[in-house]
């Protein structure tokens, strides 16, 4: 994924004001920067959840088109929130949702999900509703649906926030698997413990410009 330039401006103040920058398969970027620096706004541009101004935008080597990517290739970017939205049903049809939603075949699907289960260790949540999961187990519930759709591009927004303890070692231990298999991560985040995990890259968003720290 690379862009030669990214701005975006609300009301008339300039967030993101970004020059060239890339990650490259296999590359783990960290970004951080303070509470409405446009971290999170940055994710979702590149998700294209959100409009903004993009020159030179290339993700494995096809340019925009009428500002969009086309949806094959823009299947292969997820977003995984702060705040997972999860549907109202199981752990194990929120994980193979997106495999659904793509036209894999049930056997399929059901095998890939119990692969992701598995690997996020929520097999004892199969069956239990998003509602009564803490906030560790539906974080790692979302990474899982993240992981089992094989992105090119991971885009987590503070994916430990408001997380301690067990559950957020038990995130972490996740992404770091993801950095570990080579997985392309862009991490917003203010974790020291993600900032400082082996494999990645740090940059400091600060005043709308993105540095190497």
């Amino acid at each position: 994924m690379s862009f030669r330039h990214l701005r975006k401006s609300f009301g008339g103040r300039k967030l993101l004001d970004l020059g060239p920058f890339a990650v490259g398969a296999g590359e783990a970027y960290v970004i951080t920067g303070d509470n409405g620096s446009g971290k999170t706004t940055l994710l979702r541009i590149l998700a294209g959840l959100e409009p903004g101004e993009i020159a030179g935008f290339e993700f494995r080597g096809v340019p925009l088109i009428h500002g969009r990517l086309p949806e094959d290739v823009r299947h292969d970017i997820v977003y995984v929130h702060q705040h997972p939205y999860l549907f109202h049903s199981t752990v194990a049809h929120n994980i193979g949702y997106g495999l659904a939603a793509r036209g894999i075949a049930g056997v399929e699907r059901r095998r890939l999900a119990a692969q992701a289960i598995a690997w996020a260790g929520v097999d004892h949540l199969r069956g239990v509703p998003p509602a009564k999961l803490s906030g560790g187990e539906k974080q790692r519930v979302a990474l899982a649906r993240a992981k089992v759709l094989k992105p090119h591009l991971f885009l987590l927004d503070e994916p430990t926030a408001n997380l301690d303890g067990e559950a957020r070692a038990q995130a972490i231990a996740l992404i770091r698997q993801l950095v570990q298999d080579n997985g392309s991560l862009l991490i917003a985040c203010h974790d020291r413990e993600l900032i400082e995990l082996p494999g990645t890259r740090r940059f400091h968003l600060e005043n709308g410009k993105l540095d190497e720290a």
